[in-house]
């Protein structure tokens, strides 16, 4: 009896020692070997925190940040993610810092940034996303891998690319065009354009990816949103061992349902479009992107078969990503132009001389050269996506670096974008001649200088796209009205899965047309 009770004893007793001896090893052990490991190569950076890592200290200069007002400065870089700034400053160009136990090694020279998004090597997959990101992203194609990555960014490709993308110019202009006639009357009054631009961008990526309007997908816009704001809300949150499998928080469980109605919702619409060819109203799932994937969901080929999960994944991040970006990138052109009237004038002469009064076509499109350089410096600017991150799937080297494996790589385009040894020492000012010549030969640097739809073969699929739906909105706008910034405005750039205006951008318009 008494070995018995010995037994019963021992056995907890031996599995809380060894439940404690992996926890040691991984919150000390592990964290102190790859500081060392990387600090002896010259790497430095803010000291491991026990658990959190760097997290307490990240949210609280952003919290200080995002509180204070700034100037009508593009140098937001300090507001937007004032860690980096901070510890690019105080540590160099590559530093380690921590995001709970997870080594992130940020990096900021060109040459190394190059390498790791080429990946050539074959050693820099995506990094895992975190359980409040993967419910907004859910299992498309950023989380992708190996050949389901290969066969879905084919289908990505196909949609926003070449002739297909030509197809989608009259559905992008009849959006704009309903946007404008909600506009009439508008002259002289405040318009917050920011909010325009998010109905615009998702009726458009609605019409065009999925064959419907802006009203069938509203629900889901609003449930993506509400995901987006608990996953910027808890993107600096330390993940407690053990007490995440015994206890969800409010924001875990309100993300769960939010994830499951974004589902419910999407098959609805995939249920719409496979009824039609049953019914005989169809005699395929279509040829938008959609239809694509509804066909592979049906595909007869196990192996190239979708499964929901992948569908829904695809959807959401196109949803969620053919939106957010095109608002973003739109908006801040927006607001340059109203600051910047000597160029909103050259655009507009350019948009006047190539359609005259007419609607933009796609050869015209291709020759905005006035314009085209406007959204480059905007998007060096103000890129949509502030940050690019991979992790380290096994040891390799880095330029002279050894890197082990299983830590996350950190690229702050921002970083780059404004780094004066690339730009110049007038890097922080809107400078849309810097791209006269191209992309190419906008800096000395041939290496990662400019990047805001990211670079190699996971570079946004959707950039062509995000960027010719951009040029379609500026002409038609340009051909109508001027516009100023207003002075109710109050500069606040914040990062948010996107680049956005904390408090809006509100824009005064004057018609050109006298019959407006």
């Amino acid at each position: 009896m008494s070995g018995l009770m010995e037994l019963v004893i021992l056995v907890p007793s031996s599995f809380f020692l060894m439940a404690l001896m992996k926890f040691l090893y991984d919150y000390l052990w592990i964290p102190h070997r790859i500081q060392r490991i990387l600090n002896s190569q010259g790497i430095k950076g803010p000291p491991y925190r026990f658990i959190h890592g760097n997290n307490k200290e990240v949210a609280k200069m952003k919290k200080e940040a995002l509180s204070k007002s700034m100037d009508l400065t593009d140098n937001i870089f300090p507001r937007v993610q004032p860690h980096h700034y901070s510890w690019i400053n105080r540590y160099g160009k590559n530093y380690l810092c921590w995001n709970g136990v997870r080594a992130q090694l940020v990096i900021t020279e060109p040459e190394l940034v190059k390498q790791v998004l080429r990946n050539n090597e074959k050693a820099y997959r995506n990094m895992k996303l975190s359980i409040y990101a993967s419910k907004l992203l859910g299992n498309g194609i950023s989380s992708k891998e190996g050949e389901k990555w290969v066969r879905q960014r084919k289908l990505a490709n196909y949609v926003f690319h070449g002739e297909s993308l030509n197809n989608m110019t009259p559905a992008v202009i009849a959006s704009v065009e309903t946007m404008l006639e909600k506009w009439k009357g508008q002259e002289g009054k405040e318009i917050e354009v920011f909010r325009e631009f998010k109905l615009l961008t998702s009726e458009v990526i609605s019409r065009t990816a999925f064959g419907s309007s802006y009203l069938e997908g509203e629900k889901i816009f609003a449930l993506l949103n509400k995901l987006t704001v608990i996953v910027g809300r808890n993107f600096f949150n330390t993940t407690i061992p053990f007490i995440d499998k015994l206890w969800k928080s409010a924001d875990l469980l309100e993300s769960e349902k939010l994830a499951k109605e974004i589902q419910d919702c999407v098959m609805k619409i995939v249920r719409k479009r496979e009824d039609k060819v049953v019914n005989g109203e169809a005699d395929s799932f279509g040829n938008d992107f959609l239809g694509l994937l509804v066909n592979a969901f049906h595909d007869p080929d196990e192996k190239n078969r979708l499964s929901q999960e992948d569908l829904v994944g695809e959807c959401k991040t196109f949803y969620l990503a053919g939106q957010e970006t095109v608002n973003s990138l739109l908006a801040w052109t927006f607001f340059l132009l109203a600051i910047h009237g000597d160029w909103q004038e050259k655009a507009r002469r350019e948009v006047i001389q190539i359609f005259g009064n007419q609607k933009p076509h796609p050869e015209g499109i291709t020759n905005l050269r006035t314009i085209t350089m406007i959204i480059n410096e905007t998007a060096r600017l103000y890129s949509p996506s502030s940050l690019l991150a991979r992790e380290v799937a096994r040891e390799v080297q880095l330029g002279k670096l050894v890197l082990p494996a299983n830590i996350d790589l950190l690229v702050p385009v921002m970083a780059l974008h404004r780094d004066p040894h690339l730009w110049g020492d007038d890097v922080h000012l809107f400078k849309p001649e810097r791209f006269a010549e191209g992309i190419a030969r906008a800096t000395k640097h041939n290496a990662a200088a400019f990047f805001p739809f990211g670079l190699g073969p996971r570079s946004c699929a959707g950039m062509t796209f995000a960027i010719t739906e951009t040029k379609i909105a500026l002409s038609m706008i340009l051909q109508c009205y001027t516009f100023t910034l207003s002075p109710a405005y109050v500069h606040s750039p914040m990062s948010i899965f996107t680049l956005r205006p904390q408090h809006g951008i509100q824009i005064i318009l004057e018609s050109l047309r006298k019959d407006a």
